[in-house]
């Protein structure tokens, strides 16, 4: 497999092939959750609660897991996924880590869904030296190897993302009298301090601002204080459900501003649906990855396998969430760092491979968009590309952008 493409469509039969005809018997060097035959990953996810469409995420990773196992594993190896529900309340996620930790005794931990949940696990994890990979989430601390040896990133980070749709307002509607809507917690607070830097002088174009909890019912006031306002820009930066609600909210009132999502929030059967897809037509967002619903992907190779891998392993999803590709995604990072890793099975070594990324494509991700990680800079997915709603799918536009 070249070190520097991982083509899903082309090389998981031949890298499935020889890893199959491994032998299991090959004595490893290993750390705690990883033996000859077994490596155990762990995780926390809002199976239940405000944040449950997320949850999407943890079901595809534990899907394309149960693939490859049956097709061999990584490297003889089979994976197993410890997924467990923590209702997106950081009390009930270190409860799970340390189980997962002290009773399941995992290799690692992957793909934790939020902010808050990584954020309250992240310095007992480092405490135990247990790898804390690919958080779903864009929180800036994940970036952060000088306090934080055993945390990685994943996507974007929400400062990064905040700054480029700042940019992007102001080189497309200068005159824009702005709302902004933000959960009260730190994923808000970061995508709020990088929407400010990017608007920089412009920054009082900010005409209303506001926050929501995420166990309020709804956001419904926030938004008819935004249109009183006379704002004619949203940043609506909302978990699934409220994003969901402020797009409805504003079609009901009659109000029509140039609505922008963050990535975190733009997929078409998790929010658009809910909002009506007719209440949705002109917004616009960041992505990393290929939309499902957009047409120009339907003779895509990688699409075509995800769609295929979709049918046999995950066919009780739904195949409009783009959180089914997010999942597929992170798992084929998680895939790279365990097989690249080989028969040096220790956390020490894991890491190294997780900041080892040099230009690698993976076949979901947007043409142009690579994973590059090194000691100093671990957070592998760091561009997007514009895209705007038609009514069915996202249509990109523009180059692909990034810091």
């Amino acid at each position: 497999m070249p070190a520097r493409q991982f083509d899903f469509v082309r090389g998981a039969a031949a890298l499935i092939a020889v890893l199959g005809a491994a032998s299991v018997a090959l004595a490893g060097n290993y750390d705690t959750g990883a033996t000859d035959t077994t490596i155990k990953l762990g995780q926390t996810m809002p199976y239940s609660g405000p944040a449950s469409a997320y949850s999407a995420i943890g079901r595809a990773e534990i899907a394309y897991f149960k693939m490859l196992n049956e097709k061999g594993g990584i490297n003889g190896r089979k994976v197993e996924l410890l997924s467990m529900d923590d209702a997106y309340s950081p009390a009930k996620t270190v409860e799970q880590v340390r189980r997962l930790a002290e009773s399941d005794e995992v290799f690692a931990m992957f793909s934790m869904l939020g902010t808050g949940p990584n954020i309250a696990a992240q310095k007992y994890l480092n405490a135990k030296k247990i790898p804390q990979l690919f958080p779903s989430s864009g929180a800036s601390r994940w970036n952060d190897p000088q306090h934080f040896p055993w945390t990685t990133g994943s996507q974007p980070t929400y400062r990064t993302e905040g700054r480029l749709y700042a940019k992007w307002i102001l080189a497309n509607k200068p005159d824009a009298k702005i709302a902004v809507i933000t959960p009260d917690e730190d994923p808000g607070r970061d995508y709020l301090a990088g929407f400010k830097q990017g608007l920089g002088e412009h920054v009082s174009q900010i005409v209303s601002e506001a926050v929501y909890e995420t166990t309020d019912p709804t956001v419904d006031s926030q938004i008819v204080k935004f249109k009183a306002a006379g704002a004619d820009v949203l940043f609506n930066e909302c978990t699934p459900k409220f994003a969901a609600q402020a797009i409805k909210k504003a079609a009901e009132l009659g109000w029509k501003p140039q609505i922008i999502l963050p990535a975190v929030s733009n997929s078409v059967g998790s929010v658009l649906v809910p909002a009506g897809l007719e209440n949705s037509v002109g917004i616009v967002t960041g992505a990393f990855q290929k939309d499902p619903g957009d047409p120009r992907w339907a003779d895509d190779p990688g699409m075509k396998a995800w769609r295929e891998w979709m049918k046999t392993y995950n066919s009780g999803a739904d195949p409009a969430d783009i959180f089914n590709v997010t999942g597929y995604t992170m798992a084929q990072m998680m895939e790279l760092v365990l097989q690249r890793a080989g028969n040096d099975l220790t956390r020490a070594n894991l890491m190294k491979q997780a900041q080892s990324f040099r230009d690698v494509e993976l076949p979901m991700l947007l043409p142009g968009i690579k994973l590059n990680t090194s000691a100093e800079q671990v957070t592998p997915i760091r561009q997007l590309q514009m895209a705007r709603f038609n009514g069915k799918s996202w249509e990109l536009f523009g180059d692909v952008l990034g810091e």
